[in-house]
Order: structure tokens, then C-alpha cells, then sequence
């Protein structure tokens, strides 16, 4: 399973229904599980958050490495071949504390674009299927 923690209220309903489309194809371990976090309280919620071996940590942050769908299936696959939980971090408006991006094991950028987290959330989901879907040798992703 995919722990997604989004900093800001819950999806607005166009975003909830999109995200929803990707959301009920996926199968173990890529299942997703949403944790809503105000971004208000976001930095303090993460502050005491146990970063730890057990769980890979995958922080979206425009300041990151920009990585190609290949790669984010293949970091997703060794996390799972490890054992270990995935965790994706979105950010509100004003996105992750230095100190977050340090501790997470991977900050990803999509693009060098900023997006609202709406849409960053929509992102995250779709990626998440199409590396289910690369993982699997499937024909939805294509070169």
C-alpha cells in the first residue's frame, strides 16, 4: 500500500473523481491510502513524524530530480522488494521545509512547472498507475 499525506483539505470533487479513476485499477502493493493534513498543521505534523528505515519517503517538491515514469516504477519496485512502506508527501501552497526534503529519501519534481496540489495530487495518481502498469508489462505506458 501507497500512503499519500497532502497537505490542505480534502480533494475538490473534480480532482476526487479523477484521482478516483486511477485509485480503483490499482491492485497490491499499489493501493493507496490518503491521509489529509491542514496545511496549516502540515510542518508540525511532519516534525514528528518518524522518518525511519522501514518506510520510503518520497517528498514532491519542485526542487527535486526530475525522473522519468521508468525510473519512478522501478524506485517504487525496490521499495516494495524491500519491505519497505511507501509514503508520498504533497505539499499545500507553500510546499516542504528544507529539513522535510532532507529527510525524505527522494524529492520529486515533475517538471520544473510548479502545479497547485490539486493537481499535483492527480499526478502523483496517475504515475502511481502507470508504474503499476510498467511494472506489470502492460501496454497502457509505451515509448
Amino acid at each position: 500500500m501507497i500512503r499519500i499525506i497532502a497537505g490542505g483539505k480534502k480533494s475538490a470533487g473534480w480532482c476526487a473523481v479523477a484521482c478516483l479513476e486511477y485509485e480503483k485499477r490499482l491492485r497490491k502493493p499499489y493501493e493507496i491510502s490518503w491521509q489529509f493534513v491542514e496545511e496549516e498543521k502540515l510542518g508540525r505534523f511532519l516534525d514528528k513524524w518518524p522518518f525511519d528505515k522501514r518506510t520510503f519517503v518520497i517528498c514532491c517538491d519542485e526542487r527535486g530530480e526530475n525522473i522519468s515514469s521508468d525510473e519512478f516504477s522501478k524506485r517504487l519496485g525496490s521499495a516494495f522488494t524491500n519491505s519497505r512502506d511507501v509514503v508520498i508527501l504533497i505539499g499545500g501552497a507553500y510546499g516542504f521545509t528544507p529539513e522535510v526534503r532532507e529527510k525524505a529519501d527522494f524529492v520529486w519534481s515533475f517538471s520544473r512547472l510548479v502545479f497547485p496540489h490539486m493537481i499535483a495530487r492527480l499526478i502523483v495518481c496517475e504515475q502511481i498507475y502507470r508504474a503499476s502498469q510498467i511494472a506489470d508489462g502492460r501496454p497502457y505506458h509505451h515509448e
